[in-house]
């Protein structure tokens, strides 16, 4: 069974930090793009930040370039995310993705998410 479980969210205040975790579980994540998603009331699902399988690059949504890190270590099947300089605005639940591009959406999973409250 494929399996995506986040962890580490919670309420921090403006310019805090927090870092979530998701461990991965039931394919073979070395294979896989790993990404971070978000979805706040009444917005749609955004992408925050995604990196590849095997050599590690990143990419950031402009709103979160210079705030955010996602890493990933293939030994733990886990990919996390930092974030600093939290603004409300980052306010969210926030999800972990799986992904073998050009392979189609039956090889794409999703986890449960994770709430993110930035709020003082």
């Amino acid at each position: 069974q494929v399996q995506l479980v986040e962890s580490g969210g919670g309420l921090v205040q403006p310019g805090g930090s927090l870092r979530l975790s998701c461990a991965a579980s039931g394919f073979t994540f070395s294979s896989y793009v790993m990404s971070w998603y978000r979805q706040a009331p009444g917005k749609e699902r955004e992408l925050v930040a995604a990196i590849t399988s095997i050599s590690g690059s990143t990419s950031y949504t402009n709103s979160v370039k210079g705030r955010f890190i996602i890493s990933r270590d293939n030994a733990k099947n886990t990919v996390s995310l930092q974030m600093n300089s939290l603004k409300p605005e980052d306010s969210a639940v926030y999800y972990c993705n799986a992904d073998r591009p050009g392979w189609g959406t039956r090889y794409t999973y999703w986890g449960q998410g994770t709430l993110v409250t930035v709020s003082s």
